[in-house]
């Protein structure tokens, strides 16, 4: 089973950029994280960052005719990035839309998603946390396991 993990614009600046919302962990940290976990729901992990929306849709072309699940934190491409959402549509695998603040605490803007109808679900401001429990979530419904 392999699931990729989509981060967007300047999540790869984790770490340094306002702690005080995005955390302290580094994207490096939290793939080895995701990896970790992975490894042991027996799920490999694929991990890809860009700042250009061109360069996350050939990734998503790419690779998902040999993925199972993508796990994407579309950055600011969440409010418009709207080429990134028909890619992710086109490729017809599960998404889960996470982002590491909550979006619904901030800035208006930042509440609306390109993204969410076309997602499984959305978890938002959970930090770093939110991409372990985007993982679980997306590998218990791939192996269709009940919530029991």
């Amino acid at each position: 089973m392999k699931v990729l993990v989509i981060n967007g614009p300047n999540l790869n600046l984790l770490g340094k950029r306002n702690k005080a919302i995005y955390g302290d962990k580094s994207l490096a940290e939290i793939e080895t994280i995701l990896k970790n976990h992975g490894q042991s729901l027996g799920a490999d992990i694929v991990s890809f960052q860009s700042n250009s929306e061109g360069s996350l849709i050939d990734f998503i072309q790419t690779h998902s005719p040999t993925a199972d699940g993508i796990i994407i934190n579309p950055g600011a491409l969440t409010h418009y990035g709207l080429a990134l959402r028909d890619a992710l549509a086109d490729c017809s695998l599960p998404v889960i839309e996470v982002h590491l603040s909550n979006i619904y605490a901030r800035e208006d803007w930042r509440a609306s998603s390109v993204i969410a109808p076309i997602a499984r679900g959305q978890i938002s401001g959970l930090g770093w946390r939110g991409y372990v429990a985007a993982l679980h979530t997306m590998i218990g419904e791939l192996k269709g396991e009940d919530w029991e």
